[in-house]
């Protein structure tokens, strides 16, 4: 591929918790904290900076100047929509004034966004969703799930917003919880300036192939962001890249490599218990030995193989470039 290019969520470098480590793993960070680890990373220059930032008070005109100091640029900024205050939802949330404050941290988002130089500003509506049979109304859900996507997508034509999908966590079930009907939402939405985040793992999750995903999104002109990590498909892990899923990881290379990705790859990691620098060097290491892997393959023969659909010789391409 042509020179890879590679970003983080800042979260990585902050303290994680869990539902039974609730006190968290690892220090709290500041954001000049985790701004100053991530510049440690080697290879890593781009960033997914959550908004609010860690301190509130916090003006993105101090961010982007952190950011320059330690050649670091922000790559995505990604609004708050997925707090406990947005428990019950927060476009679907069924309080109105709850659903104005999501709208609200939207609107902030892309002020901040326009202030770092940020590529497009992320949709992830965790809490959009339900729980338990008999407690939502779908079409309701699905409805204003869509006037708001609309709604903030017209509000701010110059800007780019992208929505990343996952099955679940922390609602059961989330709305937009894969990449058909992701692509859906935008369609009935009708603007131009919404694409799609797509993250290998929670397209393992929804139990997609992940380059089949890629691939279909990029075929309606939605894709926007593309992130690599890793999970056991039950839960979103978010482990080091290629920690389960070697040959999905390398089909996902390939498959970025025959749409002529020239964007940066993220990494979407939670080192609960790794250093997080050692951790997200480790996966940057890894892409760049799959991606000399990829290099190495007889796309030629592989094609012949897949036009056959000849499972056996097409493994016995990939593991001949492994």
């Amino acid at each position: 591929m042509a020179h890879l290019t590679f970003g983080a969520g800042i979260w990585a470098f902050g303290r994680i918790v869990d539902r039974y480590a609730t006190d968290g793993y690892g220090p709290e960070r500041s954001t000049a904290g985790m701004l100053e680890l991530a510049a440690q990373v080697d290879g890593l220059e781009y960033l997914d900076i959550n908004h609010p930032f860690a301190e509130e008070d916090l003006a993105p005109k101090t961010v982007a100047s952190m950011l320059d100091g330690l050649g670091l640029k922000a790559r995505a900024v990604t609004p708050h929509l997925y707090t406990r205050r947005f428990a019950r939802g927060a476009f679907t949330n069924p309080d109105p004034a709850v659903r104005r404050a999501a709208k609200d941290r939207v609107h902030a988002a892309v002020e901040a966004a326009a202030e770092l130089g940020a590529g497009y500003v992320k949709f992830w509506p965790g809490q959009d969703g339900f729980d338990m049979p008999g407690q939502a109304d779908y079409p309701r859900l699905w409805e204003l799930t869509v006037e708001a996507i609309r709604e903030l997508a017209a509000a701010h034509p110059e800007t780019r917003f992208a929505i990343e999908y996952k099955p679940k966590e922390p609602r059961v079930q989330i709305t937009l919880g894969n990449a058909a009907t992701t692509l859906l939402a935008i369609g009935e939405a009708g603007v131009d300036n919404l694409g799609i985040v797509l993250d290998f793992g929670h397209s393992l999750m929804a139990g997609e192939a992940p380059a089949e995903a890629l691939q279909l999104v990029h075929r309606h002109g939605r894709l926007e962001s593309a992130e690599l990590n890793d999970n056991w498909r039950g839960w979103d892990d978010d482990l080091p890249v290629a920690s389960v899923h070697l040959f999905e990881t390398v089909e996902f290379l390939l498959a970025l490599r025959r749409i002529g990705w020239d964007r940066p790859v993220l990494l979407d990691q939670f080192p609960f218990r790794e250093d997080p620098v050692e951790a997200l060097s480790h996966s940057i290491r890894t892409i760049r030995r799959l991606d000399a892997a990829c290099e190495r393959i007889d796309l030629a023969a592989l094609g012949e193989a897949q036009e056959r659909q000849d499972a056996v010789a097409a493994q016995r391409i990939l593991w001949s470039a492994i």
